[in-house]
């Protein structure tokens, strides 16, 4: 991206964000904070947090299921934990991930903006966060213990069971609220703070996802806030609304959740599919291909994923005319992803490929991704849905788009923008390590799934026939080497926070988006000047490499 050179450039002088002295100091200079690089590490450090967290529990069920019968727990203690499971990895890691870390942190960067439209309603989105994490955690030291009625809270079971619902349903109620007004705040700063000579098809992609993300935030979660409201009243006040014993309606309440919660699904995707189109141009050394199409097409998934909700509910009752249309949109809302796949592919062509730790993750996303997608177009065949409804198939086909999209993509993120934030260099030749075991891992964890789930094996089940044992074995051998490159993962990135090589050195991959002509790390108000844009980024000339750079490990 072409920019006013002075602009960009520092005194030298000036102190990085980490270093910055302001109204406060010590802790309370991070917790009253509003610059959004400090919100967004403030970010970073609780919802890894609570990755772990959730990644411990599923590892707990995992190891429960090696063998038919019990093993470690019971059935109501395996409930509590996929319940917490789906809980923390939906609410309180997937959803905030990218855009409440890497949005807070670059978004402003890369428009050239100074920090975000609200600099205070980002502190609170963060307190509020802070808030519905806490009454998750509380749900599980108090009377009665962690719900049990899955992610999902279904009627009637979730109106019904004396485990800690309430608390539960307040905490998403609470992150929801965290999520609108981030989805505000970027929309208001992507309008409002562009730099001067940014027009909108000279913005980044990252941002043309964030942007897009923020809107389904802002129309979309209102939706899932009512609803839980409404499941709180039905069990203090006893209103007939969703339980039949009350007169209410069960489908009902699964519309209203599955209209925001199918859109929450491209909450979770679209900025990982931003940091793809980030990345791919910088490690492949080409101009990105197709542009306006990759662009458009986040337009559009945001669109047409907020009109399928009703493909999770073939099975619930509805009729031909209904099943004939959310079958057809679920076809229509694979396109746009289709040809960010297609351009990200083409992109890739004849280009000079570097397989740098983050192009290894960008490179597992696009496989990791496409094999959910195909399975999630297989389910939207309403043949095939009452086949597979329920199944592991579900739970394999979920990981793959969720896990082994967003969350591959958040590792490619942090692995190309690490050095970028904290001035410091990981280990890389343990990174790639990690990311072997994770990627072998997860295949070996998530793939025997879906045959399982397509030989009938029920999800969510404590037990199960001993026919599925050879199965559950490799997915939770799978578990144990996915683990593993976790632990290599996040023990080498907090070593390299203190220990890692420094890096001066302002742009370290050759990127050309406006991150990478600005000090490492960041000044606290990013620019001294704002920057004045005259081209779009992404034009690197075809195979052109960029100086060899000696290998930091």
């Amino acid at each position: 991206m072409a920019t006013d050179a002075v602009s960009v450039e520092t005194n030298g002088h000036e102190p990085s964000y980490l270093e910055y002295k302001g109204k406060y100091s010590g802790l309370k200079g991070w917790i009253f904070s509003t610059d959004h690089k400090r919100i967004g590490l403030l970010y970073l450090t609780v919802i890894s947090s609570f990755f772990v967290v959730g990644a411990l529990l599923g590892f707990l069920m995992r190891l429960e299921l090696i063998a038919p019968g019990r093993t470690i727990v019971d059935a109501d203690t395996y409930n509590r934990f996929f319940t917490l499971h789906g809980v923390i990895m939906i609410f309180l890691f997937i959803i905030p991930g990218i855009p409440a870390v890497f949005g807070n942190f670059f978004l402003p960067i890369l428009i050239g903006a100074k920090d975000v439209a609200f600099p205070r309603l980002n502190l609170f989105s963060w307190y509020l966060y802070i808030a519905g994490g806490t009454l998750a955690l509380l749900s599980i030291v108090m009377p009665g213990g962690p719900a049990d009625t899955g992610w999902t809270f279904y009627i009637p079971y979730a109106v019904r069971t004396n485990t800690n619902v309430i608390l539960s349903l307040f905490a998403a109620f609470i992150l929801g609220f965290s999520s609108i007004l981030t989805g505000l705040n970027f929309v208001t700063t992507v309008h409002r703070l562009r730099a001067p000579g940014m027009t909108w098809f000279k913005m980044p992609l990252s941002v043309w996802s964030f942007y897009a993300t923020a809107w389904v935030q802002v129309l979309a979660t209102p939706i899932i806030g009512i609803t839980l409201l409404l499941v709180v009243i039905e069990r203090v006040l006893h209103v007939g609304i969703f339980d039949p014993a009350l007169g209410g309606d069960p489908v009902l309440y699964q519309h209203l959740f599955w209209i925001y919660s199918h859109p929450a699904v491209y909450i979770m995707i679209l900025p990982a599919m931003g940091v793809v189109s980030e990345i791919i141009p910088v490690f492949a050394h080409r101009t990105i291909f197709g542009y306006k199409f990759i662009a458009f097409s986040s337009l559009a998934i945001a669109l047409f994923g907020s009109l399928v909700w009703a493909h999770h509910m073939f099975t619930a009752g509805m009729s031909d005319t209904g099943q004939f249309v959310f079958s057809l949109l679920t076809m229509l809302v694979a396109i746009p992803s289709a040809i960010k796949v297609f351009n990200w592919t083409a992109t890739l062509y004849k280009g000079s490929i570097d397989l740098a730790t983050p192009m290894l993750f960008i490179l597992a996303f696009i496989f990791l991704f496409s094999i959910g997608g195909l399975t999630g177009i297989m389910q939207g065949v309403i043949a095939i849905d009452i086949q597979v409804h329920d199944t592991s198939f579900i739970v394999g086909h979920f990981h793959y788009v969720m896990f082994g999209g967003t969350g591959f993509a958040l590792f490619a993120a942090m692995h190309y923008w690490f050095p970028k934030m904290f001035g410091r260099m990981y280990n890389r030749k343990l990174a790639k390590v990690a990311f072997w075991f994770l990627f072998i891992g997860f295949n070996f964890l998530y793939f025997p799934m879906l045959i399982m789930g397509w030989l009938g094996m029920p999800r969510r089940y404590y037990d199960y026939l001993p026919q599925f044992h050879p199965y559950h074995l490799v997915s939770t051998i799978g578990s144990w080497i996915l683990i593993t490159g976790l632990i290599i993962m996040i023990y080498n990135l907090i070593k390299s926070l203190k220990k890692g090589p420094v890096v001066t050195e302002k742009n370290i991959w050759g990127g050309e988006t406006l991150e990478w002509q600005i000090e490492t790390p960041p000044i606290h108000e990013n620019f001294t000047e704002i920057p004045v844009i005259t081209e779009r980024p992404y034009q690197y000339k075809d195979n052109e490499l960029p100086a060899e750079k000696e290998e930091v490990v």
